[in-house]
């Protein structure tokens, strides 16, 4: 991990911004177009890779998930592999919590309504919703 470290403490926000924003943004609009993540407004959320970084902060602000610099109130940790798991819907939510594949740090309540939301909504992650032009 030390050189994926070392690329992402390389990249500008902006960057990371304009890579993550739009695409996560569509890829919850429906969500977010129905108050899913209200409850999220003004939060700070962490996804990292085990040892600590590459990561992202997600936060939400007036009806749009943001990409920030900084910690997160809650950071949920785990190996590529796991997050690819969750991602793809392959594996219920709480079993990679249950078996410690993924972690929840912080703020665990934060990190378990995240959780909980991404668990109860009708998303599937593909390829094509990061590669279309903003």
């Amino acid at each position: 991990m030390p050189l994926l470290n070392g690329i992402d403490q390389r990249i500008p926000l902006p960057l990371k911004q304009l890579a993550a924003e739009a695409p996560l943004n569509r890829l919850f609009s429906d969500a977010i177009a129905e108050g899913e993540f209200n409850d999220f407004e003004g939060r700070r959320i962490r996804l990292e890779i085990n040892g600590g970084q590459p990561g992202i902060t997600l936060g939400y602000w007036a009806g749009r998930l943001r990409v920030l610099n900084g910690p997160g109130e809650a950071t949920i940790r785990g190996s590529v592999g796991a997050f690819r798991t969750l991602a793809e819907r392959k594996q219920d939510p709480d079993q990679l919590f249950f078996q410690r594949r993924l972690v929840i740090e912080g703020d665990t309540e934060l990190g378990l309504a995240l959780k909980n939301l991404l668990d109860s909504l009708d998303w599937h992650l593909r390829l094509r919703d990061f590669l279309k032009p903003w």
